[in-house]
């Protein structure tokens, strides 16, 4: 299996990059995918500090991380502001340069002020902003340069930004854990916070055209009045409405990585191994979809893809109730199988949902459509971390008392499995209708929106697959 996914590798991205005419331009664009992979740096930091400095309890952090992620939900509003509001006339370069340092400063914020949990609340929101302000002109240049540049096509492009959001995250991912080993989680915050000063820097190797007539705002409306037209189609409200209900389906993530810290006493570096084990196991679940399941029809793929990752998320039951130590096998090694089938399992369901929402968009509004839906499966996830911290309250699941985690974890499984009755939704196409440039981009954002999780540590620390994001795509 290994073999032929390196052979596709090297035919669809390495072959192409000997075409790719490399400019200053594009080598920034590449820092700020890159910068949005490595800000992964604080994600244990982030857990720990709410779990152990401030003392927040699961329920608590669960409806913490949901807030943190409701920027996530107005991207569409940040493309709408770069495109008729232009600051000191350029579009683009302002607002990047604006999200590196709002980056910096949430960072240092954390790192020097975050007493109480209001406190880094304020500063994870307005991290999660700078972040999606970031991703929203970045991948609004990458589309202009598409259809305005000589670079290798699309797919090429689409690949080597994916790349360098890859690339980041691995580079960091056990880092993180290293890191927080031997320091607080204030020096991996203050240490973080100079990595979005590479993207105000490369601000300003950005062409930026200066506007000199304002468009007005009729093109806006005309564009908001096809969007309005477009989503009151059944053929694209449908399919929402069913991903939209899939994952808003409660989440256990807080829960688990309090009972892995404080249960079974995993420690930070540990987790960083187990963070980047599953950040492979990604890469590892993209190239399966991509060879060997794009073509199967999207019902059948959607329907057993779920079932089988909500029938995998139940293993974690094993560890919960320690059968694994009956079997003779460490809780460790255990964790790192787990969380590798898991996130394996979690990214291959949620492929077709990517590459569907690329589908659904009609021509001449295909990137204000793919950043509203982008939006609202984000506003999916923000319910289902508010979702998951009622149900933890209500079965009393705290930072000591583990009794009903295994409940928990049975009812936010199975209540993935709710939506199926109505796959009915969703086309009966074949995933391998759709064109490169969608599927590209739809690897791209699986990826971009897994990394950035600011909830990511607690999935990957026991299951490798997280809803909760500031950009939130995979879980049980």
């Amino acid at each position: 299996m290994i073999h032929p996914l390196l052979q596709r590798l090297h035919q669809s991205t390495l072959t192409p990059l000997r075409d790719i005419h490399w400019t200053p331009e594009l080598f920034g664009i590449l820092l700020v995918y890159f910068v949005q992979g490595a800000v992964g740096l604080a994600r244990l930091a982030t857990s720990f500090y709410l779990k152990d400095s401030l003392g927040l309890s699961p329920s608590q952090v669960a409806a913490l991380m949901g807030v943190a992620m409701s920027p996530w939900i107005l991207k569409p509003l940040y493309g709408l502001l770069s495109d008729t509001v232009p600051v000191a006339g350029y579009r683009r370069r302002p607002y990047l340069l604006l999200s590196g340092l709002l980056g910096c400063g949430a960072w240092l914020g954390m790192a020097l002020w975050a007493p109480t949990a209001g406190l880094a609340t304020l500063w994870m929101v307005l991290g999660s902003l700078a972040v999606a302000v970031g991703d929203v002109i970045v991948d609004s240049l990458v589309v202009e340069r598409v259809h305005g540049s000589d670079w290798a096509g699309t797919g090429t492009l689409q690949s080597l930004t994916w790349g360098a959001t890859a690339l980041g995250s691995l580079l960091t991912a056990y880092l993180g854990g290293a890191l927080l080993a031997h320091y607080p989680p204030q020096v991996v915050f203050g240490l973080t916070a100079f990595l979005p000063l590479f993207i105000a820097l490369a601000a300003w190797v950005i062409a930026d055209q200066p506007v000199v007539v304002s468009r007005g705002w009729d093109p806006l409306q005309q564009q908001v009045g096809q969007v309005w037209r477009a989503l009151r189609q059944p053929s694209i409200l449908l399919p929402v409405l069913f991903v939209f209900v899939w994952q808003a389906t409660p989440s256990a993530d807080a829960a688990l990585f309090y009972f892995v810290t404080n249960d079974l006493g995993f420690g930070p570096e540990f987790l960083g191994q187990v963070r980047l084990v599953t950040s492979i196991a990604s890469l590892l679940g993209v190239g399966i979809f991509q060879v060997y399941l794009r073509r199967i029809p999207l019902r059948p793929l959607f329907g057993w893809m779920t079932v089988i990752s909500a029938g995998l998320g139940l293993t974690s039951l094993i560890l919960v109730y320690h059968l694994n130590r009956d079997w003779g096998i460490d809780d460790h090694w255990f964790s790192l199988g787990d969380s590798l089938v898991l996130t394996v399992a979690g990214q291959i369901a949620f492929m077709p949902v990517l590459v569907l929402a690329a589908r659904l968009c009609p021509p001449g509004i295909e990137a204000t459509l793919f950043a509203l839906l982008m939006s609202a499966f984000n506003l999916a996830g923000f319910l289902s971390q508010e979702l998951g911290s009622l149900l933890m309250h209500g079965l009393g699941v705290t930072e000591t008392d583990f009794s009903r985690l295994g409940l928990l974890l049975i009812l936010t499984n199975l209540s993935t499995l709710l939506p199926l009755p109505f796959l009915g939704w969703l086309p009966s196409m074949t995933l391998g209708e759709a064109d490169p440039e969608a599927e590209a981009h739809a690897s791209l954002e699986s990826f971009l929106r897994d990394v950035r999780a600011e909830e990511a540590e607690t999935a990957l620390a026991m299951e490798g697959i997280s809803l909760a994001e500031t950009d939130p795509t995979l879980r049980n």
